[in-house]
């Protein structure tokens, strides 16, 4: 039981990064734009967050942790925003193909973290933001304590963990309630016909990219400054967190409730390989990591193939994904 249980708490936190990557990607994707630059503006994220918070520590004489917290999300979103903003006039204004453009902008974003990251190891392979990963992996006072396995299992982390659910509910809100969000959809369906409906296409297209980069950043916030401990370190570890991003987006069919079990399933199959042979007694050699790892891909691969045999409307990508919008077709 307590290997399940600590199986479930590291499983929640790995979701929660590539969850707010999946809904970024999802409102991005709903507009017809097909943003593969997500690992690149996660990076963006993670490293302006760090950065902000870290120096503000760092010159602040009486530095304070709820600052932190505020500084480094509005430097996490302005930063992955910006990369949204290069993606949208790229593709959407000057018409470039949009995978291309994604897979510049995830070299982009990394190439951009790694390089003023320098300035800030000053020739050390990490360094940490303290008071940024007490504030923001400081748990709920009552709940994470007063109400035994319940405490242990759901209440044990940080705020952003429990942000990214109500986001995913009020994003599902939007997207099948609003106006607005309706326009979004019908954009990323046929952005011809919603151009004859009076809807601004490009206006759409920019603010749903620009915003689901927002949004994906936070998940590379919260992966240094929560998840990893509020360290900075030249690793590529965000990278392959943010194609799991991309693949959750397929594997929940574009839903942004689905991405709440969906992110923790691939959490808990992501950790296969520690403790499942812990909990059956097994031995597990050392390469079949690496193979195990690869599960959450491969039962994307697998949803992927049932939908396509499936063909069901509510369960297919946005029909204009992908595809730029040249009004002077319609």
């Amino acid at each position: 039981m307590s290997t399940l249980i600590a199986w479930i708490i590291r499983a929640i936190p790995f979701g929660t990064i590539i969850m707010f990557g999946s809904m970024g990607e999802t409102i991005t994707e709903k507009s017809g734009n097909l943003n593969l630059g997500v690992p690149g503006i996660m990076y963006l994220g993670g490293f302006a967050g760090f950065a902000s918070s870290y120096y503000y520590e760092k010159l602040s004489s009486d530095p304070k942790g709820w600052i932190c917290v505020i500084i480094a999300l509005i430097a996490a979103v302005v930063a992955s925003m910006l990369g949204g903003l290069i993606f949208s006039f790229l593709t959407i204004t000057l018409r470039a193909n949009q995978n291309v453009t994604g897979l510049a902008l995830t070299t982009f974003g990394m190439g951009v973290a790694n390089f003023f990251g320098v300035f800030i190891l000053n020739g050390a392979s990490y360094t940490a933001a303290p008071l940024a990963y007490s504030a923001f992996s400081k748990k709920i006072p009552f709940l994470s304590s007063k109400l035994g396995i319940v405490s242990k299992v759901i209440f044990p982390y940080g705020f952003l963990v429990y942000a990214a659910i109500i986001i995913a509910i009020v994003l599902h809100y939007f997207l099948n309630k609003t106006r607005v969000g309706l326009n979004l959809r019908a954009v990323g369906e046929n952005p011809g016909t919603a151009d004859a409906a009076g809807i601004n296409v490009t206006k759409y297209k920019y603010l749903a990219t620009c915003a689901g980069a927002g949004l994906s950043g936070i998940g590379g916030l919260y992966y240094v400054l929560d998840y990893n401990q509020g360290i900075w370190a030249t690793t590529e570890q965000i990278e392959a967190l943010g194609w799991l991003a991309v693949a959750l987006v397929i594997f929940t069919t574009w839903k942004p409730l689905n991405g709440i079990w969906g992110a923790y399933l691939f959490g808990m199959l992501y950790w296969l390989y520690q403790f499942l042979p812990n909990m059956l007694g097994l031995k597990v050699a050392g390469y079949v990591t690496d193979l195990v790892q690869m599960v959450p891909y491969v039962v994307t691969i697998v949803v992927l193939v049932v939908v396509s045999f499936r063909k069901k409307k509510e369960n297919q990508p946005p029909e204009s994904l992908g595809l730029s919008y040249f009004r002077e077709d319609r």
